[in-house]
């Protein structure tokens, strides 16, 4: 006997905003930083795990921040750029002792702030905030699906593979994928191959890749093996560079 694959219909809506001038927003453009690190552009702005090698991401000036956990290469520069973030609760508390303002949620939830939506994802990891010492408690590791401007984006964070990523793709619909490929302490390609199919967005792009010698790869092999197999686009980027998403019709 066969089973029935049902298709679960977008239950979460994704906002539809304006700009600064009251001209509704088309598309969003999404720019990897380098990492993990990724700047969502649209009538906001939504700077995800804000590290980079070398250089800042200050001068982005995001509207808001989301923080995926507590390891210092996606904790970033939050605390020294003190925008509204976005991070599991342990993760808000501790930002809020420091003077970031912060929104604390779990996952499972959503928050919809001015016009952006954030839904917190699993994601298998580990989160500990890692400072001198012993270090704090951050929870547990989490992805975010972001929805701004009639797209939605799901940023992984660190992660393995892990089955219910079908779960995010028939409930949330990503437009597109943010899925890391470095491998060691992540997904590698082949894991994340079937990530992307489990998933279902139909444009992907490589993350928290070549930052380091333990996490090098060829992002090529990954492109052409799921473009030939899927009907998913992968789109890799450079640090610094750009692609436009816009809304499914």
């Amino acid at each position: 006997m066969s089973l029935l694959v049902v298709r679960v219909p977008p239950f979460f809506p994704v906002p539809r905003n304006v700009d600064a001038y009251g001209i509704l927003s088309a598309c969003m453009h999404i720019t990897w930083l380098g990492h993990s690190c990724v700047l969502l552009s649209g009538s906001k702005k939504v700077l995800i795990d804000p590290f980079i090698e070398t250089g800042s991401v200050a001068g982005t000036k995001p509207d808001f921040v989301a923080i995926t956990h507590g390891h210092a290469d996606h904790m970033g520069e939050v605390v020294t750029i003190k925008r509204p973030t976005v991070a599991i609760t342990e993760i808000a508390k501790y930002l809020k002792a420091r003077g970031v303002p912060s929104e604390g949620m779990n996952i499972g939830g959503t928050l919809v702030l001015r016009g952006v939506s954030f839904t917190m994802t699993p994601a298998m990891h580990s989160g500990r905030i890692e400072e001198t010492g012993q270090g704090y408690g951050g929870g547990t590791a989490a992805g975010f699906v972001i929805g701004m401007d009639g797209v939605s984006v799901y940023h992984a964070g660190d992660t393995g593979l892990f089955s219910d990523m079908k779960l995010i793709g028939e409930l949330y619909h990503p437009d597109v994928a943010l899925l890391p490929i470095g491998g060691r302490f992540t997904m590698g390609p082949a894991e994340a191959m079937m990530a992307a199919n489990f998933i279902g967005a139909k444009l992907v792009i490589p993350i928290h890749y070549n930052t380091w010698d333990k996490i090098e790869q060829d992002p090529e092999p990954w492109k052409e093996a799921i473009e030939r197999t899927t009907d998913i686009r992968v789109k890799i980027l450079k640090p610094g560079e750009m692609v436009e998403v816009k809304p499914a019709t």
